[in-house]
């Protein structure tokens, strides 16, 4: 048969089209991107055939065959990039997971936002134009003791619009130990280049005394800021002033001190188990003029930054035209808002709030659900392959408390002895490639699978796609 004849047998786009199996995609995708679709499984197909030898390449080309690759194509073209998967990677705030997993409260008010018009900037009482941080001011002032708060898109963001607005053209003084960068390549000192400040560093790495605070202020000092170490700790031979000790020297130099707290806690973790992290409340009342932190990581909400402080400061920064750029929206006030209320009742946040739930599970009950699951996923991996439930250790992640570990439990998963190529990584891809993506971590030739995040309700969804 000629190239020409196979090319021949090829459907024509309007026979399939009218096809009864062609309905529910036309329906479904629309007119324009199925005959797109079609056009393009056609000229795969034409190709095909043409460089087949010998090769009865025609059966491919039946209609019902056409069509199914047409179902295909359009269902991985429309498939959404942002998937739902399982953290076992015992991070339990992953910041390339998502970071903290919303309450169901604030699950359900983001989706009331979606459907309706919101009084986002409206003030229902008066009739008119209202300011969108007036949506949470209050209960932010209420939980950290703030005189006002602002509400950015994340924290990066609220250093950058304070050091911005009151440091424009002007010096900020920070101790070498805490120019920290983080994810993403976010370095202090980038940033306040960014923002116009100019960076007086002061001390050593590991010791920083209040002499050298003091040296280094003078009339050109716009700040004295306090910088959170997150994702380290320094060790051994150090020295570091605490805000007690600045404030003092802050406030007889008549200049700001501006903390930025980084994952920040609204309440203190100590009550439920957990090491200790300064809270915002006590950054404020230990005398910090401004203070910066996250809404997405200990505080359990949604991606967002909050600027918390002195009223003169906060309404200067919010006239900043920057503020425009970096506000956030509806949806995140719609979300942020419910979980600000939960913290109103803190002896019920460790079962209503995801983040402290995960973070204080008891390891017996992941040891539990270690055991269920251990049939399972040992058929699945197959024989070459062992699956022991054993200890382990998670960790809270996105830069809080980053020395502390918490006592977990999970699956180890060990490739047989002569075992070759990268077995743990056919085992991560296999992983990946299920339904719900699996996102484990591999260390000292094991994959840990850590149950922190896999909650008992969701146990059979899990073990249900594991078929081997």
């Amino acid at each position: 048969m000629s190239d020409n004849a196979r090319t021949l047998r090829l459907p024509a786009v309007h026979t399939l089209l009218s096809a009864a199996e062609c309905q529910p995609l036309l329906a479904q995708y629309g007119h324009e991107q199925t005959v797109a679709a079609l056009r393009s499984v056609l000229a795969d197909l034409r190709s095909t055939m043409l460089a087949a030898v010998g090769a009865d390449a025609a059966a491919d080309a039946a209609p019902a065959a056409v069509l199914a690759a047409l179902a295909e194509r359009l269902a991985a073209g429309n498939a959404s990039r942002l998937r739902p998967v399982y953290n076992l990677t015992g991070t339990v705030l992953h910041t390339n997971l998502g970071r903290a997993l919303l309450p169901d409260e604030a699950v359900q008010s983001v989706a009331e936002a979606l459907r309706w018009p919101m009084n986002l900037e409206w003030d229902i009482e008066s009739g008119e134009r209202g300011d969108r941080d007036n949506l949470v001011e209050e209960q932010l002032r209420e939980l950290t003791g703030a005189e006002a708060v602002t509400i950015v898109n994340n924290n990066a963001a609220a250093v950058l619009l304070m050091l911005n607005t009151l440091a424009n053209g002007r010096e900020v003084i920070v101790s070498r130990g805490e120019l920290v960068e983080i994810g993403g390549a976010f370095r202090i000192p980038d940033v306040m280049a960014r923002a116009g400040a100019t960076l007086c560093e002061v001390g050593s790495t590991n010791r920083t005394h209040l002499k050298d605070y003091a040296a280094a202020v003078q009339d050109n000092t716009a700040l004295l800021m306090k910088v959170h170490c997150s994702n380290y700790a320094i060790t051994g031979f150090t020295s570091t002033v605490e805000l007690d000790q600045l404030v003092p020297l802050a406030r007889a130099r008549k200049v700001p001190v501006a903390v930025d707290l980084g994952s920040g806690t609204l309440i203190d973790l100590e009550r439920f188990g957990l090491p200790h992290e300064t809270t915002a409340r006590e950054t404020i009342e230990g005398g910090a003029d401004l203070v910066t932190f996250s809404g997405d990581k200990l505080l359990g909400g949604p991606q967002c930054g909050v600027i918390a402080g002195r009223a003169d400061l906060i309404a200067a920064i919010k006239k900043n035209p920057l503020k425009r750029a970096l506000r956030v929206g509806k949806l995140t006030l719609a979300a942020l808002e419910p979980v600000l209320a939960l913290y109103r009742a803190p002896d019920l946040l460790p079962e209503r709030l995801t983040t402290l739930r995960l973070l204080t599970r008891p390891a017996s009950s992941m040891k539990a659900l270690a055991e269920s699951l251990l049939e399972p996923v040992q058929a699945w991996v197959g024989s070459g392959y062992s699956v022991r439930a054993e200890e382990m250790m998670s960790q809270i992640g996105s830069g809080a408390l980053p020395v502390d570990r918490l006592p977990s439990y999970g699956l180890a998963v060990r490739p047989a002895a002569g075992l070759r190529g990268d077995p743990l990584g056919v085992l991560q891809r296999r992983l990946r490639g299920l339904p719900r993506p699996v996102i484990g971590r591999v260390a000292n030739d094991t994959l840990y699978l850590d149950l922190r995040c896999l909650e008992a309700g969701q146990r059979d969804g899990f073990a249900d796609q594991l078929t081997p």
